[in-house]
């Protein structure tokens, strides 16, 4: 086998923790026109509305949700395919939400994109190594003479035989046609990949191989992945960290043992009491089916208040009148949630009323002053809202650990409560 042609990027260890990729606020609405001559702007679709998070160098951030929550939105306007309403995107320190697509061209070689359908991803008239070849000529990557031999050795890294760079897509499975897709991606070296349901249209028996294709990718050439999907096994088995999307909105997020062990989103919890899990099977014990009722609200007119609510058993007056902010509840983890705990031992009072400056009910109180602000911010800080003592806590446990996340323990908290005064 010949060398590998991608090189591996951000060698330095003490950059491994540094995010390649920081997302603020990130929101992009879809207009909604009424029919006949004059064609007015009638309502907004409201598909992505105010996600933060980071992606760390080489790491991988899992994005899950049922269909039309704006997983592949997200993976859209990041890669520029589609213009952001408002929000901040920081690719590698650089501010690229508002760039024209000439200012982006440049950048174009270092985020890439799977695709999450195989058959229409690539364009049938051409050869594979037309298809391979194309960027490296676009961007100049490589001296024309040479692109054949490139074509071959990035084929061959994807697994996939260099002597087949002269067939034409419909002579592939779907499994070959997704690894064509991959070497395309890797052809202009690039720092993030952002895979889009990349196994979703595959066998099962295909979907393992495609998997551990991507893993060895990561590892050896030490690309960061925004991995979209909507098999929760495969997003715990290829992302170190998740975040759980619904109606546009991220509702919660932190590292996998925490999230799958401890989830505390109502949400979360149905999402993975829907999936079935091999090792509770086989030991006992295996999570009770949550089945939610109703409808999943239209992103055009989004209930007030937490989206979440009307398919809420643990909704209250103040979920209707406040939206729960994304509060950091541990070291590693997220909830946008304002009764957070785990199944069968929820807060009993909501935890965000110092956060959003209210009472119980969600009125404002008087002199209160709201902290929302800083909740926007992409990334986990050294403090966190306990959800036993509803105060500030904070520890000095190194965050490379992100595993043992354990709430408030060994945890010092402050004398300030959650109840606002």
């Amino acid at each position: 086998m010949t060398n590998p042609v991608v090189t591996p990027a951000g060698t330095e260890q003490s950059g491994a923790d540094t995010p390649i990729l920081e997302v603020t606020n990130l929101r992009k609405y879809f207009p909604v026109r009424s029919s006949g001559l004059v064609r007015r702007t009638i309502g907004q679709v409201q598909a992505v509305d105010g996600v933060s998070f980071q992606v760390r160098r080489g790491s991988a951030l899992g994005l899950v949700g049922e269909s039309g929550c704006g997983k592949s939105t997200t993976g859209r306007l990041i890669t520029r395919l589609y213009d952001p309403t408002s929000g901040s995107m920081k690719f590698d320190g650089r501010e690229i939400g508002n760039l024209s697509n000439k200012q982006m061209l440049p950048l174009r070689s270092e985020i890439q994109m799977i695709f999450q359908d195989p058959y229409s991803s690539l364009n049938p008239r051409h050869t594979v190594g037309t298809i391979v070849g194309t960027p490296l000529r676009v961007h100049k990557m490589v001296p024309e003479k040479k692109v054949l031999a490139r074509v071959q050795e990035l084929l061959e890294v994807v697994g996939l035989n260099p002597e087949h760079y002269n067939r034409y897509p419909n002579e592939f499975s779907g499994g070959q046609r997704q690894r064509i897709g991959i070497a395309r991606a890797l052809a202009l070296q690039p720092k993030l990949l952002v895979a889009d349901e990349p196994v979703s249209a595959l066998d099962v028996s295909i979907q393992a191989q495609v998997v551990n294709l991507l893993q060895d990718v990561q590892k050896e050439f030490q690309i960061a992945f925004l991995f979209i999907a909507h098999d929760l096994a495969i997003v715990r088995h290829f992302c170190p960290e998740i975040a759980v999307m619904y109606l546009g909105k991220i509702v919660e997020i932190a590292d996998r043992d925490t999230l799958y062990n401890r989830p505390h989103h109502p949400y979360t919890q149905a999402l993975l009491s829907a999936a079935p899990d091999v090792k509770q099977a086989a030991i006992g014990g295996r999570r009770e089916r949550i089945r939610l009722e109703g409808d999943v609200p239209s992103p055009i007119n989004p209930p007030s208040g937490c989206r979440f609510r009307t398919r809420c058993w643990r909704a209250e007056e103040i979920c209707a009148r406040q939206e729960p902010p994304l509060l950091q509840i541990g070291r590693t983890h997220k909830v946008a949630c304002h009764f957070a705990g785990e199944l069968g031992q929820e807060s009993s009072t909501p935890i965000t009323l110092s956060a959003l400056g209210v009472d119980r009910e969600g009125t404002p109180v008087a002199g209160a002053t709201p902290s929302t602000e800083d909740l926007d911010k992409a990334g986990f800080s050294d403090s966190w809202t306990d959800l036993t003592t509803h105060a500030v806590a904070s520890d000095e446990i190194n965050r490379e650990h992100p595993a043992e996340d354990t709430g408030s323990t060994g945890a010092t908290s402050t004398s300030v409560t959650d109840q606002p005064s």
